[in-house]
């Protein structure tokens, strides 16, 4: 029997748990504090940002949202950043993406402060993921929700085949390395693939995050396999629905995510739990 896995209620109990350890941090006098930066006026990322802010409220976590307009220049967005690096309230930084063409994302995201970058793309912290390296340092969000699913799941990982399909440096390549991490045998294949099917039947777990709808079919998957979509698309009625072609597969495999409730609400609950964590951190340091 095919299990769904609810990344729904997932992200419900992960968030009453990082609550809790506001309140003990409360009890302290320390507040974590998260900063999110957004530039212009895209609709998809104001509603990413207002989702974001009001979780973190309602968490009991200062949620600061900055606004700037789409011809903000270079210097003063990374005078913003800098702003965020020094003020000890703010815990974690999230400059949203994309930013408006004619501003250097890269040099925006290496502008923050290691320790304060919640998203986990800071190439310091992308370093250590990829050298597995010990120690506190945040990681990308989505595939770190997508551990905690896995994890729900209590499956044994060691030694078993993944295949993460999408190579981005938000999902696909952290992706890999933390199955990698996780003694996993990993394969890394995008959607110039040749013979793309013959790699995803080969996976005991399979991590699809392309953008390309229904990119995945029922003869794409092995058997039992776990699936996990990442994919946010549109079918042809509109539709909000995945990279995977959920009823085609659902009867193949032995545990998938739906889309929606599967993997976004867990993006989520993970930023708010690494900001929690940035906070703990950082107190340990003896930097509150």
């Amino acid at each position: 029997m095919t299990t769904i896995i609810d990344g729904k209620q997932l992200a419900k109990d992960l968030n009453a748990q990082t609550q809790q350890r506001v309140a003990k941090l409360a009890e302290r006098g320390i507040t974590p504090g998260l900063a999110v930066i957004i530039v212009g006026d895209d609709p998809a990322s104001a509603l990413y940002v207002r989702n974001k802010h009001r979780k973190a409220v309602k968490l009991g976590i200062k949620s600061v949202v900055r606004e700037l307009p789409a011809t903000v220049s270079q210097a003063d967005l990374m005078g913003v950043v800098t702003e965020y690096n020094q003020d000890p309230t703010i815990n974690g930084i999230l400059v949203q993406s994309p930013l408006p063409r004619g501003l250097d994302e890269q040099a925006v995201v290496a502008a923050i402060d290691p320790k304060k970058d919640v998203d986990g793309f800071h190439p310091v912290n992308v370093g250590r993921l990829f050298n597995n390296l010990p120690g506190n340092y945040p990681v990308s969000c989505t595939p770190r929700g997508i551990m905690t699913m896995l994890a729900s799941l209590h499956i044994h990982l060691r030694g078993k085949h993944a295949v993460v399909v999408g190579r981005s440096r938000i999902v696909g390549r952290p992706m890999a390395a933390m199955l990698l991490n996780a003694d996993m045998t990993v394969t890394t294949a995008h959607v110039y693939t040749k013979h793309l099917s013959d790699v995803t039947r080969e996976a005991d777990v399979l991590v699809v995050a392309t953008g390309v709808a229904h990119l995945i079919k029922a003869n794409d998957v092995k058997p039992g396999a776990i699936v996990i979509d990442v994919g946010m698309d549109r079918d042809d009625q509109g539709k909000l629905t995945g990279d995977v072609d959920f009823d085609g597969v659902f009867d193949r495999v032995g545990a998938i995510t739906p889309v929606p409730g599967g993997v976004g609400p867990m993006t989520i609950a993970t930023l708010m739990q690494q900001t929690v964590d940035i906070c703990e951190w950082s107190e340990q340091r003896g930097n509150q």
